[in-house]
């Protein structure tokens, strides 16, 4: 008995002091590299010179292996400065990981060469080109986005010029004679009214037709707004 109990306890001792064999996990190098795929293909028509970091997955998360990757930007990301890159796999059962990302753009942003007041229209020469990282939506780098536009309000020097910065230019004054358009089936009908605030082109203005009525209408040229159906 004792030989046999001493056997039995080898033959235990073997198994459980064998080599354990690890679960199949997937490679986080894949995943990494698919998030960086994906940015680099979604960002591919930025201005500038665009530099993407992914950073690594922590090595003490394990995931099956998926042989269905797929990258995606989660809702409310933006694909500029910090964000976050989504992975999932589309097999069953499946995962999804966020990598934590930071997109770098750097472009020649148009920056005020002057201080400058409410109501200036924008030439050439009030602004220059500084390099700058894209930081946000929303700044601008060509002159042709700026060049004829109105500041809503005052900028100074060296301030870098955003879209929400300007206007188009007004197509119409306030107290001027407009000309109001109404569209139908094959048929425009047209009458005149004063302008009751300034308006660029597909911005709304207030016009008061000759029976004093205060109709809202879509700038669409100088002096012409049309009523929206």
């Amino acid at each position: 008995m004792n030989k046999r109990l001493a056997s039995l306890c080898m033959l235990i001792g073997c198994l459980w002091g064998g080599p354990v064999l690890a679960a199949p996990q997937q490679s986080h190098a894949s995943i990494q590299a698919a998030a960086l795929a994906f940015a680099q293909s979604q960002s591919q028509n930025l201005p500038g010179e665009v530099n993407i970091n992914v950073t690594p997955i922590d090595s003490r998360l394990k995931l099956a292996p998926c042989d269905k990757l797929h990258a995606f930007l989660p809702a409310g990301a933006k694909l500029i400065g910090k964000t976050s890159i989504g992975v999932r796999c589309d097999a069953n059962p499946g995962w999804s990981v966020f990598l934590q990302t930071d997109i770098k753009v750097t472009v020649d942003l148009l920056v005020a060469s002057r201080p400058m007041p409410q109501g200036t229209i924008l030439k050439p020469a009030d602004f220059g080109l500084q390099r700058g990282e894209l930081s946000r939506p929303g700044l601008l780098t060509d002159p042709e986005q700026a060049i004829g536009k109105t500041l809503k309000y005052s900028i100074g020097a060296g301030q870098v010029l955003r879209q929400d910065m300007l206007r188009p230019p007004l197509l119409i004054r306030q107290g001027q004679t407009v000309t109001l358009r109404a569209r139908g089936n094959g048929f425009v009908v047209s009458q005149e009214g004063q302008a009751l605030n300034n308006a660029g082109k597909d911005e709304i203005v207030r016009v008061r037709t000759a029976n004093s009525q205060v109709i809202s209408a879509r700038t669409v040229s100088n002096g012409i707004a049309e009523v929206q159906p």
